[in-house]
């Protein structure tokens, strides 16, 4: 039990306590009584706002309220103070103590610490990455792949069901020109010249497939019309291009449980499911678009479409399922792919490139529709990445078909660099990746900077090793206030877990680890100029076990967080 969640439930028995006095209702619902910093650190260490949210159910004066819970709350050991504040919010005061028993729970819980029941129960589905299966992956597909996942390691500390999901969009048009690509590859070698003209996929990384068809059919297909080979080389391509994606990824260390074709999705008839599905609920109708705007009455020529209802849930207007062949359109696709999750899942999560923006509003309407509002459904939209070295525009590379590629990257600076790096801005921001300041040893660097902390802490562990000092023997009570004070910020880490699972936002974890080795690191250089104020103090072996303890501790939250971003924690920098 951590100190956010012990004071919860201490506010619980003081309500509890209330209604028993019958100062307070029985049963009134609490679920949206809070335990939080306040937001003036001057005002205390603790607010609560239990008063606010159960006055008026409580028919009485907030208050009021509050006064009577101030009283019960004075009473803890932990509580220095307790004060109203505003129109009844109560701030607490802690006293060193109740720090130093969090302080103690942090080793003690070990990996587990901030580890949260906050999503017991509930099954999320995270789609990322979804790259279009025509090429390795390039730095325009790696901030979706490295959010999507550390959001999904997130959730799962947080204790939510994760289900890792990949879309293989592998029955557009970028499939067939992916095979006709590789078909002009195939003629390659087997000796033919070829040129590969505007519109196909130039890249060499498609030269072994082309190999490997011309080995395993020879010449059956230099001559043969396009209607008999490609079926057989769409597939053999998309097969290969997945093993390099899935290679690819896992330079990253991310791995997808499930890879859900959209040409499956289609042969099994899904999408004919949701049509049925939305127009027994009168959702879908045959009707006929406005013309687009600019378009002239000559110009434009109305058609009778499947059209799903979207502007009912918010969107601009309705949309397309089908397109006047007959085909499914690309929402009416991924319309049914949504629902095939549903059916899976509590909540779904899609982390989308920024240039996907324009869609979301049908998309989200359409899961709307599917599961009667009850899905939570989010769209995190990335923006994009621009590459530079020492602040010019990285040139492309040819080899790959003009792009740079995710593989290239990692292997130049490292996979935790990259993460991390990856995380260090709100995902819908633009953001730029020197590859000189992304391995710069410096405090501007984040990377460097919360893994420093950790190799600091690791390095003092083995210096106190070798001088027979132990932290397990602390006596916390010699922790001084400034010392108390990284305490705080270090107990902020599982309430920030909660809150940042709940906004979906990953990058909180990163932010946080760069404040926490901040603080750490101004209380090390303290010693610099005060030697009795240093980590080690080897003529006080009590002052320095109890600094080893708060280092430790410091040491383990780092590591906890560096987990969930996916990135490992080192013990020295080299």
């Amino acid at each position: 039990m951590t100190l956010y969640t012990r004071f919860a439930a201490h506010i619980d028995a003081a309500l509890d306590t209330l209604a028993a006095a019958g100062t307070l209702p029985a049963g009134l619902d609490r679920k949206n009584v809070t335990v939080e910093p306040p937001r003036d650190t001057s005002h205390g260490d603790l607010a609560t706002n239990a008063a606010m949210v159960l006055a008026k159910p409580a028919k009485t004066n907030p208050r009021v309220l509050a006064d009577a819970l101030v009283v019960e709350l004075s009473k803890l050991e932990d509580v220095a103070s307790a004060s109203v504040a505003g129109p009844g919010f109560i701030n607490m005061k802690l006293t060193d103590d109740a720090w130093r028993a969090e302080l103690a729970a942090i080793p003690e819980a070990g990996a587990d610490y901030g580890r949260s029941k906050q999503g017991d129960g509930i099954t999320v589905n995270i789609e990322y990455v979804s790259a279009n299966p025509t090429g390795p992956m390039h730095m325009g597909h790696c901030r979706g792949a490295v959010v999507g996942d550390a959001l999904a390691s997130l959730l799962e500390f947080a204790g939510h069901k994760v289900i890792r999901e990949y879309y293989v969009n592998d029955a557009g048009g970028q499939v067939d020109v992916l095979a006709r690509s590789v078909h002009l590859r195939y003629r390659e070698a087997l000796g033919e010249t070829v040129e590969i003209p505007e519109g196909l996929y130039p890249g060499d990384y498609l030269v072994p497939v082309g190999q490997s068809l011309a080995k395993e059919f020879g010449d059956r297909y230099v001559g043969a019309p396009e209607s008999e080979w490609l079926v057989v080389f769409r597939t053999q391509a998309v097969a290969a291009m997945m093993v390099m994606i899935r290679a690819d990824l896992a330079l990253l260390g991310i791995e997808h449980e499930v890879f859900a074709s959209e040409a499956e999705l289609q042969a099994a008839k899904k999408p004919e499911a949701a049509e049925a599905e939305l127009r027994s609920r009168d959702l879908v109708y045959d009707g006929v678009l406005e013309a687009p705007k600019g378009e002239t009455p000559d110009d434009w020529e109305p058609v009778e479409l499947p059209l799903f209802r979207s502007s009912q849930f918010g969107d601009d207007q309705d949309r397309p399922i089908k397109k006047s062949n007959g085909s499914w359109t690309y929402f009416g696709a991924d319309l049914a792919y949504h629902f095939q999750k549903s059916q899976s899942a509590d909540q779904l999560i899609d982390i989308w490139g920024a240039d996907h923006g324009g869609t979301v509003k049908r998309i989200v309407a359409a899961v709307a529709a599917l599961t009667g509002g009850k899905t939570r459904f989010d769209v995190k939209i990335v923006q994009m990445v621009r590459l530079l070295r020492n602040g010019e525009p990285v040139k492309m590379s040819k080899r790959s078909g003009n792009f740079v590629t995710l593989a290239d990257v990692v292997r130049e600076v490292g996979k935790d660099v990259v993460r991390f790096t990856m995380l260090t801005r709100r995902s819908d921001a633009q953001m730029d990746f020197d590859f000189a300041k992304v391995v710069e040893a410096s405090k501007d660097n984040p990377v460097f900077y919360v893994q420093y902390a950790h190799a600091r802490i690791a390095s003092l562990h083995r210096r106190a090793e070798e001088a027979g000092i132990t932290p397990m023997s602390a006596d916390l009570s010699r922790l001084d206030t400034d010392e108390l004070a990284l305490v705080q910020l270090a107990a902020q880490f599982p309430r920030l877990v909660e809150t940042a699972s709940t906004a979906r936002e990953p990058h909180r974890i990163a932010f946080y680890l760069y404040d926490l080795a901040a603080a750490f690191h101004a209380l090390w250089n303290v010693g610099n100029d005060r030697p009795d104020r240093r980590f080690l103090v080897l003529d006080d072996p009590q002052a320095t076990a109890a600094r080893l303890f708060l280092a430790s501790a410091i040491g383990q939250i780092i590591r906890n967080g560096l987990a969930i971003m996916g990135v490992e924690a080192v013990s020295e920098m080299k």
